[in-house]
């Protein structure tokens, strides 16, 4: 039988106790990862499908996890259309050349037999879990981030300076990125993921207006190409002031980072009804928005009773909004002791119980 914690609260339907996965919940925190990681250079862990199903699945071996989520990397699906980057140690994804202004705008269609390595290893693990498997990519804005500061950023002000100075550029590139990566989430679902997350994790160094103006349409187009027939999770970080633009979006889950509280977060993204949505858009907008989140990652790191004070209001928070699945507020950080990890997670189940009302 699968297991569907995650899956029905995702729907909004009830469950008997709240459920919870965790943003990089597999990865360098464990003593497993990082043992397989001496033998294996990160590349060919993603490109490998037996390497990526043993990754992904060492956490679920660990914790009482209700989904377990692809191991990948945000990236993968440049290799589709015709470019190529390296993961340094300590920086993340750098490309491995500088894209200018036409070369943006005139990106591929994506090429997705490039990446069968990806649908291998989904394939591999529907077959092997007895819970919901969740696929990701990132958010056009992020990605096109990537595309143009060619490595990970402080602020990324080349990229906001280039949706300026290159509209044209900028649009064609959007619309690219919206399509491709919409491509790449379908043929992760086909495959058999049974919930995709799109990580827009750097879309909160956007203005309100620019948020609205230069990515919202994109965005919508590409989780509208997505389709609905798994639950969509939007998630990026630092985000409370786009969140008039976000509600409206075309999806069933939004990702919550530990800025705001859930309650604040529900009154805002709830009925699509934030200042800024038109008439239309909240007839149209779901009434109950489910939300994810929102521990700070680094609590994990501190005092137990802090851990555990915060975590507990998150859960009792999740019973007073519309729908919650308990995860961190950003990913686990690497100094994580897993011990701490497999106490959250029995806390939340219990703290969540229905009967524990």
């Amino acid at each position: 039988m699968m297991r569907d914690r995650f899956l029905r609260a995702a729907r909004g339907a009830a469950t008997d106790t709240t459920p919870v996965w965790l943003m990089r919940q597999a990865g360098r925190y464990m003593p497993e990862y990082r043992a397989l990681r001496r033998e294996h250079p990160m590349k060919d862990v993603i490109r490998n499908p037996q390497l990526a199903v043993e990754v992904t699945l060492q956490p679920l071996r660990r914790f009482d996890l209700d989904a377990a989520i692809l191991f990948s990397d945000l990236l993968v699906p440049i290799w589709g259309m015709g470019e190529d980057f390296e993961l340094v140690e300590g920086r993340g994804p750098v490309l491995t050349r500088e894209l200018d202004a036409p070369a943006l705008a005139s990106l591929p269609a994506i090429d997705l037999a490039k990446l069968e390595f990806t649908f291998t290893a989904v394939r591999a693990l529907r077959s092997a879990l007895d819970r919901p498997l969740i696929g990701f990519t990132g958010g056009p804005f992020t990605f096109a981030s990537y595309l143009i500061e060619g490595k990970p950023s402080r602020d990324y002000p080349k990229t906001r300076a280039f949706l300026h100075a290159h509209p044209a550029a900028w649009s064609a590139l959007m619309t690219r990125l919206a399509d491709n990566l919409a491509d790449y989430l379908r043929a992760q679902i086909e495959a058999g993921a049974q919930a995709v997350q799109v990580f827009d994790s750097w879309a909160g160094v956007l203005s309100a207006a620019d948020f609205q103006a230069h990515v919202r349409p994109a965005l919508s187009r590409m989780l509208t190409r997505v389709g609905d027939t798994v639950p969509r999770i939007y998630f990026s970080t630092g985000s409370a002031h786009l969140y008039a633009a976000i509600a409206t979006l075309p999806v069933e889950v939004i990702g919550v980072d530990w800025r705001v509280s859930l309650r604040t977060a529900a009154a805002l993204l709830g009925d699509g009804g934030a200042p800024g949505a038109d008439a239309r858009t909240r007839r149209n907008a779901p009434r109950t928005r489910i939300l994810q989140g929102n521990l700070d990652p680094v609590l994990l790191l501190g005092s137990e009773d802090d851990l555990w004070a915060a975590a507990d209001a998150i859960v009792d928070e999740g019973r007073h909004i519309g729908g919650h699945i308990f995860n961190l507020g950003h990913g686990v950080l690497p100094e994580t002791n897993p011990d701490r990890v497999r106490a959250l997670i029995e806390r939340v189940h219990e703290r969540g119980g229905r009967s524990a009302r």
